[in-house]
């Protein structure tokens, strides 16, 4: 007696319950592998995009958004600070490295911004064409921004004010692409850099125009203490363990600025997501457990159908055990083609989504991509099936071949 085929006829057999079961089955697992694939995803982006900088330092306001603003680009600047301001906090015996961050402009929604090399070398950026920019208003774009906006090696672009495409131009001033940079599946992907001398250019902000007696440690191409300057914020690296507590605190007493921890401010994004992430994910696990109480149901009443049947097969040789093993893997089954059409809808489910909603495809979101929780998912469904299953199982085990023959 072939299990296999046994089992598949009796699916077979009754096409809607079969469908309607996996259907449900599937929507619960699906929703749960959208949250599994959006919220790892998410956290690998925040981690690589946040390495290497323990501080933020900028104007007051929410540090929320400073950090989504400096860190992420993904929100508008609390404000600027100045430069003789920013360049005291770079010279306290607690900071390591700081990179100055000039924010404000963009090109068709992509964010310019004033930094220096070692913004691109905390990444480990690499080019893939062209050259790194060496002047003002030359740019080195990332990869989303040359695949989006058709651009090579030698355009030119004007900026506009903001994160919008309606902003204001900037028409005095071209910005020329001089390099572009390989995909590193980070923030760099959809940003445009040049030098913080560009963004005040571009803000008509005249460069002295002679070399600096006393050069500024943020923008070595102009003097040091100019209040007149400004610049939206700085990434900071710590010296050693003990700026954690006094550094912070030092900068907050400040009457203009503000010190953000991208780890802490992250963990409080991640708690304010997580509860919408836990009513979905209660939803789906509702639907599946509807799924498993469904075909539990749809079995223990399918055996008092199949009692003659049962009985039948007994007499023709099938052992107790071959009918338990049959109801078990016709459950399982069915837990197995919900918990695959599930998956699988699931990763089309953010395929669609990133090819219709722009911004989930300059994150660099994987539909494809694949968790160890997505294997915990399908072993938990098959064991949902094992057990739905084990009562109407028992139930073809205890047949009585002589009272269901005799009718009795």
């Amino acid at each position: 007696m072939n299990l296999n085929a046994l089992v598949w006829s009796y699916l077979k057999g009754r096409p809607l319950t079969t469908v309607l079961n996996v259907l449900l089955l599937s929507l619960g697992v699906a929703l749960i592998t959208v949250l599994v694939l959006f919220s790892n995803q998410l956290q690998e982006k925040i981690a690589s995009n946040a390495k290497g900088v323990d501080l933020v330092v900028g104007a007051k306001g929410s540090p929320l958004q400073l950090i989504l603003c400096s860190v992420f680009h993904v929100d508008f600047p609390t404000g600027n600070i100045k430069l003789s301001e920013a360049e005291q906090i770079v010279k306290h015996r607690l900071v390591k490295s700081a990179i100055p961050m000039a924010l404000g402009d963009s090109y068709n929604g992509f964010r310019i911004v004033g930094t220096n090399r070692a913004y691109a070398d905390l990444y480990q950026a690499e080019l893939s064409n062209g050259a790194w920019w060496s002047k003002d208003l030359e740019v080195t774009i990332g990869a989303n921004v040359a695949g989006q906006l058709k651009l090579n090696v030698g355009a030119e672009f004007l900026s506009a004010h903001g994160l919008t495409t309606n902003g204001h131009e900037h028409e005095e001033h071209h910005y020329r692409v001089s390099g572009i940079l390989r995909r590193s599946n980070t923030v760099l992907d959809n940003l445009i850099l040049t030098n913080v001398e560009s963004i005040w250019l571009a803000h008509d902000l005249e460069a002295s125009g002679t070399a600096p007696q006393n050069p500024s440690v943020l923008v070595p191409g102009h003097e040091a203490g100019d209040s007149t300057r400004e610049v939206t914020s700085l990434l900071i690296q710590y010296r050693n363990p003990l700026a954690v507590i006094q550094l912070p605190r030092y900068i907050n007493s400040r009457s203009n600025l503000q010190a953000a921890s991208p780890a802490f401010e992250t963990a409080r994004l991640f708690s304010i997501l997580g509860v919408g992430a836990d009513v979905l994910r209660g939803i789906a696990f509702v639907l599946i457990l509807i799924s498993g109480l469904s075909i539990f149901i749809v079995l223990y009443n399918s055996m008092k159908e199949r009692r003659y049947d049962l009985a039948i097969m007994r007499s023709m040789g099938a052992t107790r055990t071959k009918l338990f093993v049959s109801v078990v893997m016709e459950g399982t089954t069915l837990t197995a083609l919900g918990t695959v059409s599930g998956l699988i809808l699931g990763h089309l489910s953010l395929l669609v989504f990133s090819m219709v909603v722009q911004q989930s495809t300059t994150s660099g979101t994987e539909a494809w991509a694949w968790y160890w929780e997505e294997a915990g998912l399908f072993a938990g469904s098959i064991f949902l099936g094992v057990i739905c299953s084990l009562l109407p199982a028992l139930q073809a085990y205890r047949t009585d071949i002589h009272k269901v023959l005799a009718g009795s």
